[in-house]
């Protein structure tokens, strides 16, 4: 995972963290706190990332259908509103759209308070 921050990131942070108001210029002496708390920050949603399960393969079909490692999606998806991102190294990104009359978005048991 390669890490990068701007200026402009700093600036934003530092703001964030109430080091400097908007438009003032950072202090050289809090920078490296600044860029090491953003660069956390990245490292910690790289982590949550990599906790995400990640197919092995994506087929999409003339059609919209669509087969994720080897089994096809049991739901049904606008073949139009497919997007798919591809790296050169051959992996990538597939956003799919799926139509619902219902949508539950639920808490881990950790979160729930007791």
């Amino acid at each position: 995972m390669r890490l990068t921050v701007t200026d402009a990131d700093i600036a934003r942070k530092a703001v964030e963290l109430g080091v400097i108001e908007e438009g003032e210029p950072v202090p050289p002496a809090r920078r490296s706190r600044i860029v090491a708390a953003l660069l956390q920050e990245q490292v910690s949603r790289g982590n949550r990332a990599a906790d995400v399960p990640v197919a092995q393969s994506i087929v999409v079909q003339p059609g919209g259908g669509v087969e994720i490692d080897g089994r096809p999606f049991p739901w049904v998806i606008q073949a139009e509103t497919i997007e798919v991102t591809l790296d050169p190294s051959g992996s990538g990104l597939v956003r799919l759209t799926i139509p619902t009359l219902s949508v539950q978005i639920t808490k881990p048991e950790s979160e729930n308070p007791s």
